[in-house]
């Protein structure tokens, strides 16, 4: 067969096409993914038959499907489907722009070459929802108009866009001065320096003798009316702006824009808020050319050693931390970067028992063994040992080999003897304890989410609590914490922890901020390429469930309800195993650990993931592709993610105490070590946004949970 990657890319388009083409066929109405790929694979299947023009094809491609045929998002936000094959005389790329622009559609095309009946309309019910900063002066030679009324001065037009003056147009135009330090330089060289209008006969006459026309009797025309734009031109172009309301993903949360760094007419095209050097955020606010620009952030002036990412209309969010992983696999960490988490945090050494059961990596061998094993990996790591001992050196030996905390578990006998112990070696070397004890089994352990010294998390799999939770958590227990369904006594303990009305309760209690994080619990009853998207889900039933928040009452939107959530997977976790200083928020100083979005994919599929300011994950297009977007676009490793490359975008959190013994550089790992700090020292006062301590009490017979004599209530 001789098949080549590209080739590969196109046959995992046509299973995504092939299958949403047999989910059409009964009559389901397709997401993005769906419609996209059906298109991008039916103009592949038009191509291979040799009879169609690239042009033709880009007609076809928008008359398959009509707006009945997908959800009602689909049309709004598929706006260009991009596919290159091989015609006859060669590979060719094909762009279909508004896809989804008719009622109707034609099935007959859509599902043409399938074989597959042509479903009835009536299965799809309609919905029934209805060159700017160019210093003019010098401009081109050939314009005939007049230059010294246009010194100092730009196109009043929106920024990035341009003006087409054809040969024998004639055309008004506005002009605004520049703005910033107004000083000219670059265009063609001519009138380069401060506004000074002394020397503007001397900057004419250089104009002239260069050949450049001149009219200097032509008037200054009355100046129009101020120009403004609507809402939706200037989103289109710039990305939203104050005061814009942004729904995240398919949830019922509405982020407002509270503030926004340009000056309306200098925008910066490209980029613009946030401010990176050597892989550290040094500024955030507007970036720009001080010369011309008004209003740009100090340290973040744009050169030619300036590389832009665009972010207009695309939400960006500091990178997901996950403190409760078990390291059972290598795939697990680049499921973990594909969702949008740039840190790992817990245990394991691969598929033995004891990591199915616990976050632990036992002993200084294997503590070693992992953080070599990882080194290649282009995520931030910090590996938590085997707290359940009595024997103080033996927790010390984890510390030494570079954990940066110890886990408690109830699979290994967690005696007050080694729980005491345990607590006495983290005081003493300043690193966090884990204890793991989840579902709330009696005495019950949700309680001490109103305690002021317990950081409380909430794993993944429950949350949020829906119809199908309880049926799929007894045998996922079973497996994770080798227990036999032969044994009564272990069944007995599996249900003892699996309740409705705990598991329920905890949702209430993330939406009143008493639980301060959530994690994965990767591959051990959690699902760690979901992190990020339950808990925008939770945050969405939630809404759903208890109304606005009283925070968010008197505003549009849900802000204080999306920042209380967020922080649950980015700073509270980074706060809580002393990493916050480095990671966990974009802030000014800390490392540039990015995640960035679509609004309409927030929580669930990244568009790119950086890692200090270098893009380690993206969705790309074809790889042979004549431009970056042909289908299928698959989220894959880009150039930051090989290995020589992560000593300057990815670290490695160690204890003091490994750092100050010199252990570590015996490793000789590459990336960046950092030893962990403040972990005893933090409590549940300095988790933001999420630092309520309700008095909760579980009642012994029904297992109502309440807080402070509120019911956290079950779901109707």
């Amino acid at each position: 067969m001789r098949l080549v990657p590209r080739e590969l890319d196109k046959l995992l388009l046509h299973q995504v096409g092939f299958l949403a083409q047999k989910r059409l066929a009964r009559g389901v109405k397709l997401n993005k993914t769906e419609a996209t790929a059906l298109i991008a694979s039916q103009l592949l299947e038009l191509m291979r038959d040799g009879c169609y023009s690239v042009a033709q094809l880009m007609d076809i491609g928008k008359q398959m499907l009509g707006r009945r045929h997908v959800l009602p998002d689909v049309f709004q936000t598929l706006h260009e489907v991009q596919i290159e094959g091989t015609f006859p005389d060669g590979t060719y790329l094909v762009t279909v722009h508004d896809p989804i622009c008719t009622d109707n559609g034609d099935l007959e095309i859509a599902l043409y070459g399938t074989f597959f009946p042509i479903p009835d309309q009536d299965k799809f019910p309609l919905v029934k929802d209805v060159g700017s900063h160019f210093h003019f002066i010098e401009s081109n030679a050939a314009l005939h108009f007049n230059r010294a009324l246009a010194y100092g001065m730009r196109l009043d037009i929106p920024a990035g866009s341009a003006v087409r003056f054809e040969p024998g147009d004639f055309k008004t135009v506005t002009l605004v001065e520049i703005g910033g330090h107004k000083v000219i330089t670059g265009g063609n060289g001519l009138a380069t320096g401060p506004l000074d209008l002394i020397r503007l006969p001397e900057i004419i006459n250089t104009l002239t003798i260069k050949g450049f026309k001149n009219d200097a009797n032509a008037p200054l025309l009355p100046a129009p009316s101020s120009n403004f734009l609507d809402r939706e031109y200037y989103a289109d172009h710039f990305g939203p702006t104050t005061g814009d309301l942004i729904r995240l993903g398919d949830t019922e949360l509405w982020a407002r824009v509270e503030k926004d760094y340009t000056i309306y007419g200098d925008e910066c095209k490209f980029g613009g808020d946030i401010g990176i050097k050597h892989g550290i955020i040094v500024g955030i606010g507007k970036a720009g050319n001080p010369d011309v620009m008004d209003g740009v952030t100090p340290g973040m002036v744009v050169g030619c050693g300036t590389e832009a990412l665009a972010g207009e209309g695309k939400i960006f969010t500091a990178g997901a931390i996950d403190s409760h992983v078990h390291f059972i696999c290598p795939q697990l960490c680049y499921e973990a970067l594909a969702s949008g988490i740039t840190t790992l945090i817990g245990g394991g050494t691969g598929p033995n028992t004891g990591t199915n059961a616990t976050t632990c990596t036992p002993g200084s061998h294997h503590i070693e063994m992992m953080m070599k094993a990882t080194d290649d990996i282009p995520l931030n790591f910090g590996f938590t040992g085997k707290g359940n001992c009595s024997n103080k050196e033996e927790l010390v030996e984890h510390i030494r080999a570079g954990c940066i905390g110890l886990k408690l578990h109830e699979d290994w006998g967690t005696t007050p003897a080694a729980i005491n112990a345990c607590l006495e070696v983290c005081d003493d070397l300043d690193v966090q304890v884990s204890e793991g004890a989840g579902g709330g089994h009696a005495p019950d352990i949700i309680t001490v989410c109103g305690e002021p010294n317990v950081l409380p998390s909430s794993t993944n799999p429950t949350r949020p609590f829906t119809a199908n939770t309880l049926d799929e958590h007894v045998d996922m227990l079973m497996v994770c914490h080798h227990l036999s369904k032969t044994i009564p006594e272990d069944v007995a303990f599996a249900e003892s922890r699996i309740r409705a009305e705990t598991i329920a309760a905890e949702d209430v209690l993330h939406d009143l901020g008493a639980i301060s994080m959530i994690s994965s619990d990767s591959q051990a009853m959690g699902r760690i390429g979901e992190v990020v998207l339950r808990t925008w889900k939770t945050a969405s039933k939630m809404k759903q469930q208890r109304g606005k928040l009283p925070e968010d009452i008197d505003s549009e939107g849900d802000n204080y309800r999306i920042r209380r959530y967020i922080a649950k997977y980015t700073i509270n976790v980074a706060l809580s195993h002393g990493i916050g200083h480095l990671v966990g928020s974009i802030e000014v100083g800390k490392v540039a650990d990015l995640v960035c979005f679509k609004p309409e994919y927030f929580g669930s599929k990244p568009e790119l993931i950086l890692k200090a300011g270098v893009i380690v994950w993206g969705q790309m297009g074809d790889a042979n592709g004549s431009i970056p977007t042909t289908e299928p676009t698959i989220s894959r490793p880009m150039y930051g993610a090989n290995p020589s490359s992560l000593s300057t975008s990815c670290m490695i959190f160690v204890s003091r105490l490994s750092v100050d013994q010199g252990i570590i550089d015996k490793y000789k790992l590459r990336k960046r070590i950092e030893p962990v700090k403040g972990c005893r020292t933090v409590s549940k006062k300095d988790m933001h946004l999420n630092d309520a301590m309700p008095k909760i009490t579980v009642d012994p017979e029904t297992y109502r949970v309440q807080a402070d004599g509120q019911d956290c209530e079950l779901s109707k």
